[in-house]
């Protein structure tokens, strides 16, 4: 079995804990087995625990955000260990980009991240997007490993596995673990100030998505034209026109729409602001119990379209709205 090793800040257990729950499919078919910090127990000298586990991972995933960056143990110490088992071709590592960062220069830069282009998971529609194809990259990876070692009676470096090298290393050793379970997330309580504050770094994230995204339509084609109006920190409208004739339009604000519980919601109207006393979708808060996210009330036509159900991020909230509002300019 592939032994994958987490090297993550604690700022960013959330995300381990949801891209682990990701895993499992691959630890229910027996493919990899996971470490990370939090399985040690009372007793163990801690420090000696993670570099013996990181020297016996085959995969090792740097979770990587500005937190990571900061942190002198991720860093400087787990980073350096793990890449030079990288260029000894003793492991490969993987870098998860999970926030915007600055990283490309950093000395794992050189390594192909886990995610198309390494595109933030923040960033995309979903979280469940993201560790989705994290989770099919890792698996691809590992099976390579587990099937020339299986072949040969010793076990070729996992780097060289990966790379089309030749090279042997020694036989694969791995010590057994007691038994315990891998669903060891404890609920996360968020305050009404959290949801607040979520969902309102949600709405200006959405404002400048739709106000570069209209200029970039807009720059693309020369029948184009589009307005934006950000009335005030709470509101905005967008309209595309062609050939001066308008065809889309939309007003989104922050506000509590009907029969909301009072917390702070995104809402979406196709006739815009006007008075603020209709709409057509709404999307509030929502608490998975370790993240937050943005939840769809169902009602605009995009919802119809999407084959994952679960919370949005700031992206995919963005993305949500834009694709009602672009589908009439779509139709033509």
């Amino acid at each position: 079995m592939i032994r994958v090793f987490f090297s993550y800040s604690h700022a960013d257990e959330n995300y381990r804990n949801e891209l682990e729950k990701h895993l499992m499919s691959l630890k229910h078919q027996g493919i990899i087995e996971s470490w990370h910090d939090r399985r040690i127990v009372a007793g163990e000298e801690w420090a000696n625990r993670i570099d013996d586990e990181l020297r016996k991972a085959d995969i090792i995933l740097l979770l990587v955000s500005s937190d990571f960056i900061a942190s002198r143990y991720c860093y400087e110490l787990e980073m350096t260990e793990a890449l030079a088992r990288h260029d000894r071709r003793e492991a490969v590592v993987i870098p998860v980009i999970l926030r915007p960062c600055h990283w490309t220069g950093l000395p794992f830069g050189k390594l192909q991240a886990a995610t198309r282009d390494g595109r933030p998971v923040e960033k995309y529609p979903s979280l469940d997007d993201a560790f989705l194809e994290i989770t099919q990259g890792i698996e691809a990876i590992a099976k390579r490993i587990s099937t020339s070692s299986n072949s040969s009676p010793a076990m070729p470096a996992a780097a060289d596995i990966l790379f089309g090298k030749a090279a042997i290393a020694t036989p694969a050793t791995f010590r057994s673990e007691l038994p315990r379970s891998s669903n060891l997330a404890i609920s996360k309580t968020f305050s009404d100030h959290d949801r607040d504050t979520f969902v309102t770094d949600a709405f200006h994230y959405m404002a400048s998505f739709f106000e570069n995204s209209l200029k970039e339509i807009q720059d693309r084609n020369p029948e184009i034209n589009i307005r934006f109006q950000k009335v005030d920190a709470r509101s905005f409208e967008a309209i595309i026109y062609r050939n001066g004739k308008q065809i889309s339009k939309c007003g989104i604000w922050l506000g509590a729409p009907f029969g909301s519980s009072g917390l702070s919601s995104i809402i979406y109207s196709y006739a815009g602001l006007g008075q603020g006393n209709s709409f057509n979708e709404s999307m509030s808060v929502k608490d998975t119990g370790n993240m937050l996210g943005l939840e769809p009330m169902g009602m605009g036509i995009s919802n119809l379209q999407r084959a994952d159900k679960g919370p949005l991020t700031h992206q995919g909230a963005a993305e949500y709205y834009w694709s009602m509002f672009f589908e009439p300019v779509k139709r033509g």
